[in-house]
């Protein structure tokens, strides 16, 4: 049983966010710290792989969609996203070994919260959408191979957070660390016995300048002002996933 377990999701290879995060005091308490996906794939891949590696044990690892896509680039199938078929040039062997064998899902027993299923985007796959709005219909489908004792389900992937019941299930997102939509912060969450839903500031303007000095991409600045600075809403963010929704 654990007492505390802090929740990163989508850091996307932004190691000033991630730092942020892990200098909380919350998080260097807590008794686990769970990585929900979307790593590596970033301006940074090497890096944030390493601070994380660096934490042993403390880190369970949950894949997302753009670490199995790091994977595939290295292997010839390009992702169509350019940040992604760069980070993984950058990889080392034991890091994309690592990425390779992540598992899908988690389950942990938490305080307060019971058996609880730690997943990227939904616990049958690593790039289906759901979102705080999604009709109970849809929510009912993703979940539907979910055991019944688990009460609990975490997913990222779509980088805004949200606590919603489904069907006396308590579904938590907690947004995410390195490219946020709807502002800037490092977002993650605190579970155990309940659900803090929190947001790290850090000094933007040094992390932008940070990762355009530090990183090899070719467009690693533009990147930064684009997704370390929030550059897009939340209600951009739901117009475009709302198709993958269903709608």
């Amino acid at each position: 049983m654990l007492d505390r377990v802090a929740v990163l999701s989508d850091i996307h290879g932004v190691l000033p966010a991630l730092d942020a995060v892990l200098a909380e005091p919350d998080v260097a308490a807590a008794d686990l710290i769970v990585v929900t996906g979307d790593i590596a794939a970033g301006p940074q891949p090497v890096e944030v792989l390493d601070r994380l590696a660096g934490l042993g044990d403390r880190v369970r690892w949950v894949r997302g969609n753009a670490d199995r896509e790091l994977v595939e680039a290295r292997a010839g199938r390009p992702s169509p996203i350019d940040v992604s078929n760069w980070a993984a040039t950058q990889l080392r062997e034991d890091q994309l070994a690592r990425l390779a064998a992540l598992p899908l899902t988690v389950t942990l027993e938490i305080a307060g919260l019971g058996p609880t299923l730690f997943c990227h985007a939904t616990p049958r796959d690593d790039e289906e959408v759901v979102l705080v709005d999604s009709r109970l219909q849809r929510w009912a489908e993703v979940l539907a191979g979910v055991p019944a004792e688990v009460r609990t389900v975490v997913c990222g992937h779509t980088h805004m957070p949200f606590t919603r019941l489904v069907d006396r299930r308590l579904v938590v997102n907690p947004g995410s660390v390195g490219m946020p939509y709807g502002g800037p912060g490092a977002f993650w969450a605190l579970l155990g016995p309940g659900v803090q839903l929190r947001r790290t500031d850090f000094d933007v303007d040094a992390a932008c300048a940070r990762i355009a000095a530090d990183s090899a991409y070719p467009d690693a600045a533009a990147f930064a002002d684009e997704y370390v600075r929030s550059r897009h809403s939340d209600t951009d963010a739901l117009t475009v996933f709302a198709p993958r929704d269903g709608r």
